[in-house]
């Protein structure tokens, strides 16, 4: 159930359409992004082809991959695009590409560990000396404006009472609890970009991404979004784990590329953005959401048994910051957002 074909031309439209006005400080200029063949970066940079094509902005982007060429095997379609240059090398220790990157996106890091291989450290060290690497490139490639993505796994665990997280909060994760590396790892990256902000001339802004969903998402690791897409690709059952009551909120990954750029280009220095939906939804309804989607609908099986005594689990951000100072919103609601996601894999299964 993977697929390797470009992003929908309706998706590269909304987002340009979201963000038109934004590109014309990248004309003639250079883009850096690390992680750009992950899920996220992979939309950052179709939108970014999209946009310097059809505005003519003439900018060109360099990504930094760990296998370029797997990458470029796997999805010819970039291969052939003259504005974008791959670089091998790992983030933590890339040697620098020549040149000027007023420009820089810093999208690199696995977001989760098999717990089986326990690599708890490395994930920890890759996030952050990744960051430290970047931020040194920025500095002497003449960085203007860096876009670090974070994640609200910096929070830790969203208090019951909270339905919303907001950007204040000072929570954080368990400290002396290994899992704990990828939310430990995101909040020293945070700091050192903190610094970075504070004691040189560059912008640097940072996005807090929480749960997504659209095409070339992960199906096949612990994520439930993933997982439910996947069965009901099959025709079920979509399996529900847990009992189904922890909440949840998903973005079209396309909104979170017009979010992005929209960080990039307008968010102010310093300055942490929650980058997610605020629209919750328990797991149990996710799965019967997705399972709607087909036709016919995809059974559901919920395995767990709730427990009234324990307190909702909740995983949703508070997004007013990025609505008040940058006018972003949701702009696909989730039912569409999973119509477009299922046709996609769907397509090239026909």
């Amino acid at each position: 159930m993977t697929s390797n074909q470009p992003i929908a031309p309706q998706d590269l439209a909304h987002i340009l359409e979201h963000t038109r006005p934004l590109w014309q400080e990248l004309r003639g200029r250079s883009l850096f992004i690390t992680g750009g063949t992950g899920f996220i970066g992979r939309w950052l940079l179709e939108s970014f082809l999209h946009a310097n094509q059809t505005l003519r902005l003439g900018a060109r982007a360099v990504v930094l991959s760990r296998d370029p060429q797997k990458f470029l095997s796997a999805a010819p379609f970039f291969a052939d695009q003259p504005t974008l240059t791959f670089i091998q090398g790992d983030v933590r220790a890339f040697d620098f590409p020549p040149g000027a990157f007023p420009y820089i996106i810093h999208a690199a890091t696995e977001s989760s560990v098999n717990p089986l291989d326990g690599d708890y450290r490395g994930l920890f060290d890759t996030i952050v000396e990744g960051t430290r690497r970047t931020l040194q490139f920025a500095a002497d490639r003449g960085g203007e404006k860096l876009l670090f993505t974070s994640s609200g796994a910096v929070y830790g665990r969203q208090p019951a009472d909270m339905t919303h997280m907001p950007e204040d909060h000072p929570g954080a994760p368990d400290p002396t609890a290994p899992s704990s590396a990828y939310g430990e790892g995101k909040r020293a990256a945070e700091l050192l970009c903190a610094l970075a902000a504070a004691n040189s001339p560059l912008q640097v802004k940072i996005a807090r991404v929480y749960a997504l969903v659209g095409a070339h998402m992960p199906l096949d690791i612990h994520f439930a979004m993933g997982n439910f897409v996947r069965d009901a690709l099959k025709g079920g059952p979509v399996v529900v784990q847990s009992d189904g009551t922890p909440q949840r909120s998903f973005l079209y990954i396309a909104d979170l590329a017009i979010w992005l750029w929209t960080m990039l280009f307008k968010g102010r220095s310093g300055r942490a953005y929650n980058a997610g939906s605020d629209q919750a939804i328990s797991i149990a309804d996710l799965a019967h959401t997705v399972s709607a989607t087909r036709n016919p609908p995809a059974p559901v099986e919920i395995r767990g048994a709730p427990n009234p005594a324990r307190p909702v689990e909740r995983y949703v951000p508070d997004t007013r910051r990025a609505r008040e100072e940058l006018g972003l919103q949701v702009y696909i609601p989730l039912p569409e957002a999973l119509a477009r996601t299922l046709a996609f894999y769907e397509s090239d299964h026909d």
